[in-house]
């Protein structure tokens, strides 16, 4: 049950959506009768709105075409990848976030926080896109340093460091 205030509030409100679909119409054939939308601004001072149109059953809703294109990226040549894990789980990474072996992230010297690579390993073929998110490594033989979940998806788990191919993705 309303009550008087809620009511009243809810005046405007109710006398909007009726003014709003009382030209709400369409012929036996599906077509939209209503003219051109109308401006509903002087009834509730809304001088930009337009009044909503009728969608028939034989209206179609367009989807914008979305190409998808891998990009090769810039490359940044190859070296090896250690990955690190549960050990430092928890820990803030130098961007500051903590770190989470099961993110896709890596440990690079120089790109930007943020940046994101694709790591190939050559010997399976897999690759995956990490966001560097600290800095790394710290071994001078290595390249990059991946997450616990990065090294799984491309095959390093088990041998714990491998050869990769890097690309720039995105700074």
């Amino acid at each position: 049950m309303l009550t008087t205030g809620r009511a009243m509030r809810l005046l405007p409100l109710i006398g909007t959506l009726a003014f709003a679909t009382a030209g709400l119409s369409s012929s036996a054939n599906g077509q939209d009768t209503r003219p051109a939308p109308e401006k509903i601004g002087p009834v509730m001072g809304l001088a930009d709105i337009e009044a909503p149109r009728a969608i028939t059953e034989s209206a179609e809703i367009e989807e914008p075409a979305v190409a998808v294109a891998e990009s090769a990226g810039e490359d940044l040549g190859s070296g090896m990848a250690s990955y690190y894990g549960n050990e430092l789980a928890g820990r803030r990474t130098a961007s500051g976030e903590r770190f989470n072996p099961r993110e896709l992230t890596a440990a690079h010297r120089t790109l930007p926080f943020g940046s994101k690579v694709r790591v190939t390993n050559p010997r399976s073929g897999k690759s995956v896109v990490v966001r560097i998110n600290d800095r790394g490594p710290f071994a001078r033989s290595r390249t990059i340093d991946v997450s616990e979940a990065a090294a799984r998806q491309i095959g390093l788990h088990a041998a714990g460091h491998g050869q990769v191919k890097l690309a720039l993705l995105d700074r």
